[in-house]
């Protein structure tokens, strides 16, 4: 019988041989490696779960941590068509009436009639200012421009009107290109095309004046509208809003109001009629629920995971995949500890099982909602003390900003050796000048810079002012119509001293980057205004030290120094005069604890990032030994591929030899012949 072979001729199957002989040899080491790694990745993706779960139980902590959950405020009203409101966490609980009588207005002026918006108007330039017009208009009438009282507050602007922009059109592009508080536009009224300036603000005191002077053909006085000229019409008068709150009447330049009810903001969308709408404020106890019941949630799924790694099941045998895990064990047992942990220095309310919040036989958290409900209502404000991180000040003029996650638990004294200023510039007043107050052509521009920053050339309108008052609204509103002032968000406040008789300009902003520069003056305006090109005097940043140890001013914000126990701790000091401001009793708050140890798991070079890497690593080396087993199988299949063949060239020549001797033995004569 013939044998199918591999082989040259000695009929041996060497190839499956071979390929038996490797397989047998590669098995064991192969299993074990194949073992190994998925039982290292395995362990990857259940670290990866538990990374997961943490991952969101910390995102759970963020709505605790925000004082503003424990603050914010519901207000709601009975009628939304006439009125809205919003609540800031000021606002005191309560419930109030409001009557609408009026609606605030925008001053509005409309020109004369034009053929085409192309018309040419004249050129010049437009001065615009904002204050309480006292006119009464042709309907009723008669017509009278009885005063105007500047609104300081209110920038002046001057915009130029040139050939480029001298028509309709133009002008009204320039000013709102101008952005100077003013809304211009054009109405084809039937009659013709008509330019209206409105200011962009409503109230009395926003009313626009609009001054010209012509360089060129006359025309562009046409849009004057002030105590000499009524060339523009008034569409619309300028009125604050009126209503009533709790029977109190009220006045406001804008339709929001926000001055009446502390840190609560009407705003006025109809008028009433007399009929009240009812507007009731109360503490928003749905966040603090919704935020600790998210919490609980959260941490209910950590330990639903917590669990399924960790188990063992008697019938089937099977495990967990990080069943006796140190590092998971170290995980859940400091969370544990945290979570009752007992918070000092915020009163009765100190731990979850005070406000409701117990452990079960599975180690999973569940709300008692009457308990919590109790304390919501007997004393809401001291969950933010549980739970977020916060410093109480006892002085009213010191308020808590900020913290670390270095900044310790305690109770921080806090001295001012000196409080912020703000940089000024006061001037010499001449007496002559105080008695007619006259700005003209020799003193009427100025330069100045604010907080470094250098303003364009400020032109003061030219006119005998009433008293030193009216001109100190001129000065703060041309100074805080500088362009580049506005770009940089810098403004000032300038007052007038009757008993000395001096003008100064204050920067609004706070500490040593406060200052006010005198850069140019007018060839009057040192022996009129009593400003001379000066230095000022530049404000400082506040110094004091919390907790005994001296801390950084910036402005008015004082933050502890690095090393101190206090580290981090920031407050704003608005106080006038230095000394003692009481103590700032600073408390860390469960959520925020729970946030710093949950950063120590899932932050950079954490335990469980270390524990990935070295299973990576393992995997990382169990690939380094296949291809390392891969070589040595190649090498030993070589190597019988080389022995097997010897194998068959020897097996060939024996069988040739055999069936060589076979043939001659047949061929052998016999001794004995044949008798018959």
């Amino acid at each position: 019988m013939a044998i199918t072979s591999s082989g040259v001729g000695s009929g041996l199957d060497i190839e499956s041989l071979v390929t038996q002989l490797v397989a047998a040899e590669r098995s064991p080491t192969e299993n074990r490696l194949v073992t190994k790694a998925a039982e290292y990745q395995g362990q990857i993706s259940a670290f990866g779960a538990l990374k997961g779960a943490l991952s969101g139980f910390q995102s759970s902590l963020s709505a605790l941590q925000s004082l503003s959950t424990f603050t914010d405020r519901n207000a709601t009203v009975s009628e939304a068509g006439a009125l809205s409101v919003s609540a800031s966490n000021t606002a005191a609980p309560g419930a109030y009436s409001v009557e609408v009588n009026a609606l605030a207005k925008a001053h509005s002026l409309a020109s004369g009639s034009y053929t085409a918006t192309s018309d040419v108007v004249g050129e010049g330039t437009l001065n615009f200012r904002f204050g309480t017009t006292d006119y009464t208009g042709p309907d009723p009438g008669p017509a009278s421009y009885n005063g105007f009282v500047l609104n300081a507050d209110k920038a002046a602007s001057t915009i130029t009107i040139d050939s480029s922009n001298n028509t309709l059109a133009g002008i009204r592009d320039a000013v709102n290109g101008a952005d100077i508080g003013v809304n211009a536009s054009i109405i084809n009224d039937g009659s013709g095309f008509r330019l209206l300036f409105a200011s962009e603000e409503t109230g009395a005191e926003n009313s626009l004046e609009v001054s010209v002077t012509e360089s060129g053909p006359v025309g562009l006085s046409a849009l004057a509208f002030n105590a000499s000229t009524t060339n523009l019409s008034q569409t619309v008068a300028a009125q604050d809003a009126s209503l009533s709150v709790n029977g109190l009447p009220v006045t406001s330049a804008s339709n929001t109001v926000s001055s009446v009810v502390n840190g609560l903001d009407l705003t006025v969308k109809a008028e009433t009629s007399g009929v009240p709408v009812a507007v009731d404020v109360s503490r928003d106890s749905a966040s603090v629920k919704d935020a600790l019941n998210s919490f609980i949630s959260a941490y209910n799924g950590l330990i639903d995971t917590t669990n399924a790694l960790s188990s063992y099941d008697p019938a089937t045998n099977e495990a967990g995949l990080l069943l006796g895990d140190a590092t998971l064990r170290g995980i859940t047992s400091r969370l544990r500890s945290e979570l009752n942990t007992a918070i000092s220095g915020v009163g009765p309310y100190d731990t979850l099982a005070s406000i409701g919040v117990t452990t079960d036989g599975d180690g999973k958290l569940a709300l008692d909602q009457a308990n919590l409900d109790k304390v919501l209502e007997e004393d809401f404000e001291a969950l933010s003390a549980l739970f977020a991180a916060q410093g109480l000040s006892s002085a009213s003029d010191v308020n808590y900003l900020s913290s670390s996650s270095n900044t310790a638990i305690g109770n921080y004294a806090l001295d001012i050796s000196q409080v912020a200023t703000q940089g000024m510039n006061t001037a010499t007043a001449s007496a002559g000048f105080l008695a007619a107050m006259d700005i003209t052509s020799l003193n009427d521009t100025f330069s100045l810079k604010v907080n470094g920053v250098q303003s364009g050339e400020i032109t003061l309108s030219q006119a005998t002012y009433a008293s030193g008052d009216a001109l100190a609204q001129e000065l703060q509103t041309k100074i805080n119509g500088d362009e580049t002032f506005n770009a940089g968000g810098i403004t000032v406040a300038v007052s007038f001293d009757s008993g000395t008789g001096a003008f100064s300009i204050t920067s609004e902003r706070y500490g040593s980057d406060s200052q006010v520069e005198i850069t140019a003056v007018d060839t009057h305006t040192a022996s009129t205004l009593g400003f001379s090109v000066s230095a000022g005097t530049d404000g400082v940043d506040v110094e004091g030290t919390i907790g005994g140890v001296s801390a950084t001013g910036v402005g008015q914000r004082l933050t502890a120094a690095s090393g101190s126990d206090a580290e981090g701790l920031a407050l704003l000091v608005t106080a006038s005069s230095p000394g003692s401001l009481g103590t700032v009793n600073f408390t860390r708050g469960l959520a925020d604890g729970l946030d710093s140890l949950l950063d120590n798991f899932l932050g950079a070079d954490n335990i469980l990032e270390v524990r990935l890497d070295g299973l990576q690593d393992r995997i990382d080396q169990l690939d380094e030994d296949g291809v390392a087993l891969d070589l040595r199988m190649e090498a030993l299949e070589a190597r019988y591929r080389l022995q097997f063949g010897n194998l068959d060239v020897l097996l060939s020549s024996l069988n040739s030899t055999s069936n060589f001797l076979t043939t001659q033995l047949a061929n052998l004569p016999t001794f004995f012949g044949n008798d018959k």
